[in-house]
């Protein structure tokens, strides 16, 4: 199969190897998938950029989201059949080395869900890693139902997912953005209020919807860079889902402002996630996908052989949704 790799860390142009290699066969408790399309995040480009951690394998395939069709089933596997239309997550983590940017991928089932017909495959790839780290961040700690959610980044490949699902789960949602093209965005994702934090004061506008009382969930981007701000508008018993700290990556925390809050810290990294927390995740995204028309911003897409140029356009950062490479043959 085709499948592009690297073995060592360093920017995308200089160590992406775009060539062949044997194609996976799926063992017990694994589907293979014959890849139409491949979602490239920001962690895929970090690891391979070596901002992680070293090399994590001798050869890497990048890239751990992704959509297709099941063409092997391996024994033991009673969920999935050959044929059917998927989606992946986490294809190149936890002791795997192969991930998505290639013709086909062996996995456990576990990390496969069903892909409804009216969902493409291109926006099935973004679904994965974002979809379900937004799905965490906001019912990680139980229903969300008739409180008040912030999103913020709600342009984002996963806060564009969390306010839609904030809004499927019952919740009102403040949504953060930075230009007005993405407060379109977070509009049209169900957003009840749109805030510029460059040019207004969120936490003014945030007190104001809520009457006073603060937000009782927050999913955020940047812990760090935002703490300040988001500490001054948490509800009492309120809960803050931390998925990325890129603005301060060792933030200070008033400890004793949290504890007279009872504000509840929720770190998330994907992987390290509980199964059971990974499978309601998965059966509630597929009834959200089942129940409407829902949005899948794909910011971009490019060719397999082009998948150096995909993570550059994912580190540009300036991107709205997941940029797709494209796997068929």
């Amino acid at each position: 199969m085709k499948a592009v790799w690297y073995e060592r860390c360093g920017p995308a142009t200089e160590v992406l190897t775009f060539g062949e290699m044997p194609t996976p066969v799926a063992g017990p408790g694994e589907v293979r998938v014959r890849l139409e399309a491949s979602g490239v995040n920001p962690s895929d480009a970090a690891r391979r950029g070596g901002s992680y951690r070293s090399l994590e394998y001798p050869r890497v395939v990048t890239n751990s989201d992704g959509a297709g069709v099941v063409d092997q089933v391996g024994s033991g596997v009673t969920r999935l059949k050959a044929g059917q239309r998927v989606w992946l997550f986490n294809g190149q983590r936890n002791g795997r080395a192969f991930g998505t940017a290639a013709e086909y991928i062996a996995l456990a089932e576990h990390l496969v869900t069903p892909l409804p017909d009216n969902v493409t495959f291109a926006q099935g790839a973004t679904l994965g890693i974002p979809c379900m780290t937004a799905w965490c961040s906001l019912f990680a700690d139980g229903p969300i139902a008739g409180q008040t959610v912030l999103v913020t980044g709600g342009a984002g490949a996963v806060g564009h997912y969390a306010v839609q699902l904030a809004k499927w789960g019952g919740a009102r949602v403040i949504a953060t953005v930075s230009s007005a093209a993405k407060a379109e965005q977070a509009q049209l994702a169900g957003a009840d209020l749109v805030v510029n934090y460059r040019t207004e004061d969120v936490v003014a506008k945030a007190l104001a919807f809520t009457g006073g009382r603060g937000v009782d969930r927050v999913a955020d981007v940047d812990f760090g860079g935002n703490l300040a701000t988001t500490l001054k508008l948490m509800a009492v018993n309120s809960a803050i889902a931390i998925y990325a700290t890129n603005g301060n990556r060792t933030p200070v925390l008033p400890v004793r402002e949290v504890m007279e809050r009872c504000i509840a810290l929720r770190p998330i990294v994907l992987p390290a996630l509980p199964p059971p927390l990974h499978a309601a995740a998965q059966a509630d995204i597929t009834k959200w996908l089942g129940a409407g028309t829902r949005l899948h911003n794909v910011a971009g897409q490019f060719p397999l052989a082009k998948t150096a140029e995909a993570h550059l356009a994912v580190e540009k950062g300036d991107k709205l949704g997941t940029v797709v490479v494209d796997c068929a043959r």
